[in-house]
């Protein structure tokens, strides 16, 4: 493939030189109080254990460790019928109100926390008919719930002001499945030090053991039901509590459920599921036993949950056996957590290389579905977050590094895909590029490749002061715009458009 641009550069050249350039759980207790904490943080993103204490300050409800109810006279690891019951089809329904005082992105923000059940375990949170025992989720008093199923119509609190958003729901939601918070579990003194000379005195019941049924599950840091490490501190921020043997291991976060709040539910309601939940930033997803040959009838599931920013998806090998409309073997990808979100992909076979995807959000799933015959080797996929970019498919248009016309972030990635109709190719203008310069472009960067993947062929590397256009000479462009953490500029604006093919 050949290269035409105005300004005469190679890949990697700064346009101002010459040179080139990722339970069962009991619930005895004496405490019944109303949570007053200090919520003091230096965290910039409040963690689920700060939001549901805010929450909670005003809350009249008797309260234990912050947000659970008491129920007096339950005892979950003797209450056999305290777990959701589980259907002869293997799921389990739990039945749900929602208050009217919810308005629709209120709706929206509660019921996208229940997919994740939905996509990850057996658990189906349903709209309420006519079942006996159900969550009536409401703005009772602050964020809390009680622990499983407590018969007839049970009350989650989830506040308008302080508790919709997704790691508080999910949070609320996994009390009410019959889970404890994880530094409460009966083994937690072989993983964590509770402090006891900084917790304020009249909180210090919180951290009372519980008799759990810990599901042969190892000890979860990073549990969506685990309390930061300056929880109940006196004074405010000092720290509460302390991982073993490594002291610097972060605790407690708000994104959502981890893989072993999961791999919990899925065990607890013993769940026949295959599915997996990926919270790194980057990361790698491959069909079982990859590059060997994948499994016969698998229905597998992966959902890809980044804490910020949007997810990059690049399939990296497709090999999978080929059927009419790929009604046999397929993968498929959505925009979203669930199966009802958009598709990004749909069913796919064959072999071949795949574009690449921008989600729209941090979230995307994909799917893969195997029948009992021929199988192949499967596929493998890499994923990390950027900061912004978009799949565009109709021209002209302009696209514009992030902040521009002011100064760009630092240490961001951005990726755009231009795809033009068939015989024709995309040509892109740089009216103004303006980026930190460097002989060889190691810092901050555009690059500009011939297709819909950073596997096509590279166009150009730019960064510096000047105008430029490039063209593809295929259907498909992708631009990357790389920022580090140093030096930033006022960065690019640049309009596209669709021309014949040469």
């Amino acid at each position: 493939m050949g290269q035409v641009v105005n300004v005469l550069t190679t890949p990697g050249m700064d346009l101002n030189a010459t040179q080139a350039t990722t339970p069962d759980m009991d619930l005895n207790t004496n405490q019944m109080t109303t949570p007053d904490m200090d919520l003091n943080t230096n965290q910039d993103v409040p963690d689920v254990y700060t939001t549901v204490i805010r929450a909670n300050q005003e809350s009249k409800k008797l309260l234990r460790q912050g947000d659970i109810a008491y129920k007096i006279g339950r005892n979950a690891l003797n209450c056999p019928d305290c777990r959701w019951p589980k259907s002869n089809s293997g799921i389990v329904n739990v039945p749900y109100v929602l208050s009217p005082d919810y308005d629709v992105n209120e709706v929206s923000v509660i019921t996208a926390a229940m997919e994740e059940f939905k996509t990850l375990t057996c658990v189906r949170f349903i709209p309420h008919t006519v079942e006996t025992d159900y969550l009536n989720i409401k703005q009772d008093s602050g964020c809390w719930s009680y622990i499983g199923m407590t018969h007839g119509a049970q009350t989650v609190s989830v506040m308008k002001n302080g508790c919709i958003s997704h790691g508080p729901v999910q949070h609320e939601l996994n009390h009410a499945l019959g889970f404890f918070h994880e530094q409460c579990r009966s083994d937690r003194d072989d993983y964590v030090t509770i402090i006891t000379e900084n917790i304020l005195p009249d909180k210090m019941y919180n951290f009372n053991k519980e008799n759990t049924n810990n599901l042969g599950v190892q000890y979860d840091y990073s549990s969506l039901m685990h309390y930061p490490r300056y929880a109940f501190g006196n004074p405010p921020g000092v720290d509460t509590i302390v991982p073993k043997p490594d002291p610097n291991v972060p605790i407690g976060q708000s994104y959502g459920l981890s893989n072993l709040d999961v791999l919990k539910i899925n065990r607890l309601y013993e769940c026949d599921i295959c599915s997996s939940l990926l919270t790194s930033p980057t990361g790698t997803v491959t069909s079982a036993n990859y590059p060997s040959a994948y499994l016969n009838n698998a229905n597998c599931l992966w959902l890809i949950r980044i804490p910020d920013n949007k997810v990059f998806l690049t399939f990296e090998a497709v090999d999978i056996q080929s059927s009419k409309n790929c009604m046999s073997d397929y993968v498929k990808v959505y925009d979203g957590a669930s199966k009802t979100s958009p598709v990004l992909l749909d069913k796919t076979c064959g072999s071949g290389m795949l574009p690449s995807f921008i989600a729209s959000s941090n979230s995307v799933l994909l799917e893969f579905v195997s029948d009992g015959a021929v199988t192949a080797t499967g596929f493998k996929a890499s994923y990390t977050g950027v900061y912004c970019g978009a799949i565009i498919n109709s021209a002209p248009g302009v696209i514009t590094s992030p902040g521009y016309p002011n100064l760009y972030p630092p240490s961001v990635d951005c990726f755009w895909i231009i795809t033009a109709p068939p015989q024709k190719m995309v040509s892109i203008n740089f009216n103004f590029f303006n980026l930190e310069a460097n002989t060889y472009c190691l810092y901050d960067y555009v690059r500009i490749y011939d297709g819909k993947t950073t596997s096509s062929p590279l166009l150009g590397t730019f960064c510096g002061s000047n105008s430029f256009n490039t063209m593809s000479f295929s259907a498909s462009m992708l631009i990357q715009f790389h920022s580090d953490g140093k030096t930033q500029s006022t960065g690019f604006q640049a309009s596209y458009r669709f021309i014949k093919c040469m």
